[in-house]
């Protein structure tokens, strides 16, 4: 859950590095989403590094051709086929190499042991419910820097480089101190509020624009035997895909910028009031789904499919991930949240959008350039194709489109980034402080009020709290917006 440029005493992602990527995207992808922390530390010894192989135009990372590479991915709504499609292609290129290949939904549980023993996997994509703090990870240094990589000929032109391949942003994404680079984020996510469209126009409304006209269409909904809204009541950190760029919309960017750098009082600011006393309405007049704080994501996401509610807020996986349960005619749809009034800072149609699906290589990795390797290969246009054709969501590689035909999801991500033009947020709470804004935030605070049992106020209060102990904990790595 899916990103400005990273820093910390002047690196972070820039508002200016949004924009310009932004602007340049083409359509949507996937998050992270996750909801334990990960606790790494800097311990453990380290495997045996295998022996470089002769660099060539061919294998310009200097690869051992018949060393194993392990890569673990995350198998969520992607699935991993293409992730075995592309394992096949450095197995065609590297014959005498073994891939070890798994996938599992335990990141965390799975890994963080082998992390801080010192021998982890070569590639790692980093995500899901069980996701690794990627700030902890970068702050105690077990993650290889990327820029080599990065400054390697891409797969299809020796004559560009990879980083000159991939779409605006998300190599600033994947840095926290300044040049180096972390994480490679291989999808683009557009967040949102996902409806039928078939749905809204058996209601006879159009997407609300101002508040007061989304509560005017939920109680149409309600008049039809249908709630407004549901959501993944287990994970209530989605509640933010739709709720912070609203936030930005209301209040400006730069309240969204206050909140990520851990301000004094950045969540006592009035749009956050403002927008929270707006979701709490939908709990006071019943406009959530009955049941919605029980659900996790795949049964809140089943539930608005079938048609028991409208509005779901959810990243663009959400097309593949629920591929199965979406009817035919669904006309899936996703926009930006509606705003206030005519006092809101920003137009409408603000949104976020950002890289998805974070991989990494770790620092302790046997084979770190067979990892870089594996990424370079699904960097290719023929890989990124190959994604995107079968996950409904782009990659990082900007291209790859020519041939495939657009689902309704991804047609929809296309204008609602079109209309948003520069003003994409993109909030970095979510992987600069995992633990904060998925169980503190999301689950202590925001499930909380959107199940009745906090009111805004008190809501603000405890995440303000929160933050501020965050801001104080000298173990904790701390990153700001440029």
């Amino acid at each position: 859950m899916g990103s400005t440029s990273a820093e910390n005493n002047g690196t972070g992602v820039g508002r200016r590095d949004l924009i310009k990527r932004s602007a340049a995207l083409g359509l949507i992808s996937v998050p992270t989403m996750g909801f334990l922390s990960a606790c790494a530390s800097g311990g453990g010894g380290s495997q045996e590094k295998a022996e470089a192989g002769e660099k060539s135009e061919k294998n310009p990372l200097a690869v051992n051709d018949s060393a194993q590479m392990e890569f673990v991915l995350f198998d969520g709504g992607f699935g991993k086929e293409y992730a075995e499609d592309a394992v096949k292609l450095y197995e065609k290129a590297y014959p005498g190499a073994k891939v070890k290949f798994a996938a599992t939904q335990k990141i965390q549980s799975t890994l963080q042991p082998r992390f801080n023993g010192g021998n982890p996997p070569d590639l790692v994509d980093n995500s899901g419910a069980e996701q690794m703090d990627m700030g902890v990870l970068v702050g105690k240094k077990q993650l290889a820097d990327l820029t080599p990589l990065l400054d390697a000929p891409s797969y299809d032109d020796p004559a560009k480089k990879v980083r000159d391949t991939l779409r605006p942003g998300i190599v600033e994404m994947g840095q926290f101190d300044g040049d180096p680079v972390w994480i490679l984020y291989y999808a683009y996510t557009v967040y949102g509020n996902w409806y039928s469209q078939k749905a809204l126009d058996s209601l006879d409304a159009e997407y609300p624009k101002t508040w007061d006209e989304m509560l005017a269409v939920c109680a149409k909904a309600k008049k039809k035997g249908m709630a407004g809204w549901t959501y993944a009541g287990k994970y209530p950190y989605y509640i933010p895909f739709s709720m912070s760029p609203m936030i930005a919309k209301v209040g400006g960017v730069e309240v969204i910028d206050a909140i990520d750098n851990l301000e004094p009082n950045a969540w006592k600011h009035p749009a956050v009031k403002t927008v929270f006393e707006a979701w709490y309405e939908l709990f006071k007049k019943g406009y959530v789904l009955k049941g919605t704080p029980g659900l996790d994501h795949i049964q809140s996401q089943t539930a608005w499919a079938k048609g028991d509610a409208l509005f779901l807020p959810n990243g663009s996986w959400v097309e593949n991930e629920s591929a199965k349960v979406i009817p035919a005619d669904f006309q899936l749809t996703v926009s930006a949240p509606p705003g206030i009034d005519d006092s809101d800072k920003m137009p409408f149609g603000t949104m976020w959008a950002s890289g998805g699906e974070p991989f990494i290589v770790p620092a302790k990795a046997a084979n770190g350039a067979g990892g870089m390797e594996q990424l370079r290969i699904m960097l290719s246009e023929a890989s990124s194709r190959n994604f995107t054709g079968k996950v409904k969501s782009l990659s990082a590689y900007n291209g790859g489109t020519d041939g495939i035909e657009l689902t309704p999801g991804l047609k929809s991500g296309v204008a609602a980034l079109e209309l948003a033009g520069e003003n994409v947020v993109n909030p970095r709470m979510q992987d600069w402080y995992v633990q904060l804004q998925k169980e503190k935030i999301g689950v202590a605070c925001l499930g909380e009020m959107m199940a009745g049992r906090l009111t805004p106020a008190e809501t603000i209060k405890k995440i303000q709290g929160y933050a501020d102990d965050a801001a104080k904990d000298s173990s904790i790595k701390h990153y700001k917006h440029q």
